[in-house]
């Protein structure tokens, strides 16, 4: 099999010579998601790992091969078109749950229908977790139905099935999970409580300002212009099975820049001057990097290193248990109660579209509502009473 590499619109694709069942010479063009500048070997590697997967898939008759076994040779074909962080969320799923199961049913590709589909869900949604303690939320579900159905497409693409069986399969139905906060006095108590741990300052700067976990831990000393008073949201830090560094944000809403709050300025001299101590007394030793939140020796904090470190602090000082995340619930359920707008916390959380902002967070909006609640009555007020 025979392929070659192309450039359109300054990426790299792959073009694979394919022949149909009738003899017809075709081209797949095949997008790797690589930019034209300093990316011609990996654009190379590419092109010789598809190659070799479709003459995988070319040399096994449809009767031949699992369905578990196509999902690897999809894996592979995959691995440089798709964000860094969405092929490991692929491929944690794929070989921790999806293979196993269908590795051990023996099913065939060809074979594959709705009704398998359909009873890995079921079966995954009342008793999926690894440890063996219940079943996977619908959430995840979606998740585990999406790549299957990747997959599958891959398939047909491929000509080695004919239609899709996973278009019926029904997924338990989503939970609406209402967020958690903490109210005015609580944010004031827990900042009271735990504003002498290292971890003070990141925890501070993502209530004010609301943010993500990626996104407080993206934070880099060019994100903050002490002149102009100004800390910008451009960078984020993200880890599946392993930490990956953005230069870019969730969604353009999501870059952002916010006025540099007195406080907030404050903590961050002083992590500032805490950092060049520490340059100067690790010298060679210290990881030299722009992130602002680090350990004493340089090295950038990981995300499950704050996630539970926030939870063990909660514990310590006897606080009522949320999320790392609910933080910034907490920042925007403050700003309603203040009385801003959806559309402020909207932006000040950087949310790409205002139904987001209203689907979470409308019933907070109690203020509005009791005026207008207060404008109907005047309009028909009765004697009752």
């Amino acid at each position: 099999m025979t392929g070659s590499l192309q450039i359109k619109n300054g990426k790299y694709y792959a073009v694979i010579n394919l022949t149909d069942s009738n003899g017809k010479r075709k081209q797949k063009w095949i997008a790797t998601g690589l930019e034209e500048k300093n990316n011609k070997k990996k654009a190379e590697k590419f092109l010789r790992d598809t190659l070799q997967t479709y003459e995988k898939t070319t040399n096994i008759s449809q009767s031949e091969i699992l369905f578990s076994e196509y999902i690897k040779l999809w894996l592979n074909s995959v691995k440089l078109s798709v964000d860094e962080i969405t092929y490991q969320g692929y491929a944690i799923v794929a070989n921790s749950q999806i293979i196993p199961y269908f590795e051990n049913k023996n099913i065939k590709l060809c074979n594959l229908n709705r009704e398998n589909i359909q009873e890995y869900i079921n079966i995954k949604s009342e008793n999926g977790k690894l440890n063996g303690k219940g079943g996977l939320s619908p959430k995840t579900m979606k998740t585990h139905k999406l790549i299957i159905q990747l997959v599958i497409k891959e398939a047909i693409k491929n000509d080695l099935i004919a239609k899709n069986p996973c278009e019926y399969v029904v997924l338990p139905k989503m939970q609406r999970r209402e967020p958690q906060f903490y109210s005015e006095t609580q944010i004031t108590e827990f900042f009271s409580r735990i504003k002498d741990e290292d971890i003070y300052a990141l925890l501070y700067i993502t209530v004010v300002y609301g943010l993500r976990r990626s996104e407080v831990l993206g934070l880099k000393w060019d994100s903050v212009n002490f002149e102009n008073k100004t800390i910008t949201i451009k960078h984020t830090v993200v880890c599946c099975t392993q930490l990956v560094e953005k230069d870019s944000t969730k969604t353009n809403s999501s870059y952002r820049s916010f006025p540099l709050m007195n406080e907030v300025e404050c903590l961050l001299l002083k992590l500032k001057e805490k950092e060049n101590a520490n340059r100067m007394l690790f010298g060679s030793a210290y990881n030299n990097n722009e992130y602002i939140f680090k350990w004493d020796d340089g090295r950038p904090y990981l995300p499950d290193y704050v996630t539970k470190k926030f939870q063990k602090l909660l514990k310590k000082y006897d606080l009522p248990h949320i999320r790392f995340h609910d933080l910034r619930h907490s920042c925007a359920s403050l700003l309603i109660s203040k009385g801003f707008t959806l559309k402020d916390v909207q932006e000040w959380l950087g949310h790409a579209d205002i139904r987001t902002t209203a689907n979470i967070y409308a019933h907070l909006d109690i203020t509005r509502k009791e005026s207008i609640a207060k404008s109907m009555s005047d309009t028909f007020k009765i004697e009752l009473c």
